[in-house]
């Protein structure tokens, strides 16, 4: 047959295994790359379930809000104005304990009334200048009528106020100025915080 030495034989035995062994290392090479592979996808595939499920939830929520701002202001109060595809239908509005006013509920007119506010904020910011500006969280939970169904939420809103030097008989005056949204949902606990400065 062949006339290979012993040497020869050893040689082309080792260079048979070597090749053995690199094919079993490329093997092995493609099914860790594979595996690799198959990981990186199913990752991909959970994150974008879960960043899907996050932008849904998201929509959901927005769909939800009823932000509410302001629609006029003059010397009585405040007027609310909700979004144009939400008709208000109520809106229930909380004061910090600490002024003392009862919570109000408007259906027809959706306003926050000065007279409300002028006798306990007056007493409040008596002593010191006439002319003070300041803001006062408001507890405002609004229902409305949408397309998509009745909506409801509750947020905390700042009451912009001033009061003024030469009311009536030389005394202050009171003033409601504005709205502004400052956070999505709440409860008196929060609003008397706010209210503290906690």
């Amino acid at each position: 047959m062949s006339d290979d030495t012993p040497a020869e034989k050893a040689e082309a035995r080792a260079i048979r295994r070597r090749w053995i062994s690199i094919g079993e290392a490329v093997a092995v090479a493609g099914v860790v790359i594979a595996g690799l592979t198959f990981w990186s996808g199913w990752q991909d595939r959970q994150d974008a379930a879960a960043d899907k499920a996050a932008t849904r939830a998201e929509q959901t929520a927005q769909r939800q809000r009823v932000p509410l701002t302001t629609a006029a202001v003059d010397a009585s109060g405040v007027e609310l104005r909700a979004p144009a595809d939400c008709s208000l239908e109520s809106t229930e509005i909380r004061f910090p304990s600490a002024i003392g006013v009862d919570a109000q509920t408007t259906v027809a007119t959706h306003r926050i009334e000065t007279a409300w506010l002028e006798k306990p904020m007056l007493k409040l910011t008596d002593g010191g200048s006439d002319r003070r500006d300041g803001r006062i969280p408001v507890l405002i939970t609004a229902t409305c009528a949408a397309d998509a169904g009745e909506r409801s939420e509750t947020a905390i809103y700042d009451l912009l106020w001033q009061t003024e030097a030469g009311g009536l008989i030389g005394g202050r005056s009171f003033v409601l100025r504005g709205l502004v949204r400052r956070q999505s949902g709440g409860d008196q606990r929060r609003l008397d915080a706010v209210w503290m400065g906690v």
